[in-house]
């Protein structure tokens, strides 16, 4: 059984990355200087701060991949396909199309929120948390 101050530095570990919501880069930077800190105290804060930082690595790459997907669909339905007329069509599929890429992003957010809570708990009773859909990037 891991002591209670372990258990909260891991959680400390896997709630950090909220400070993404405060600076740029943060939801990787803050886990990272965290777990850098931390890991070398135990195995089980060692293995909860690599598995936070990949999670907000894959979760900033998968991020990243789906905007640069999205952007042609969502600048080529306001534009004409002729970018020197600069004509500005707006109407009822273009609404469409921006609530459906702002509601899939809601969703992505909401799912990353839910997943990094979990783990902060997880980690707070001192059990093992794996991330789904994580690449380890660090191992």
């Amino acid at each position: 059984m891991r002591n209670n101050k372990e258990n909260t530095n891991a959680f400390l570990i896997h709630i950090s990355a909220f400070a993404g919501f405060l600076f740029p880069f943060g939801n990787i930077i803050t886990p990272l200087v965290v777990w850098q800190t931390l890991k070398n105290r135990s195995e089980f804060l060692d293995k909860q701060g690599k598995e936070a930082i990949n999670f907000n690595i894959s979760y900033s790459l998968y991020i990243f991949f789906i905007s640069i997907l999205f952007l042609p669909l969502a600048f080529g339905h306001l534009f004409k396909k002729n970018i020197t007329d600069f004509v500005f069509n707006f109407n009822f599929s273009e609404v469409f199309s921006f609530v459906g890429i702002s509601v899939f992003y809601a969703v992505v957010y909401i799912i990353a929120i839910v997943l990094i809570i979990i783990a902060s708990l997880k980690a707070k009773e001192g059990e093992y948390y794996q991330y789904p859909f994580t690449i380890k990037f660090i191992k």
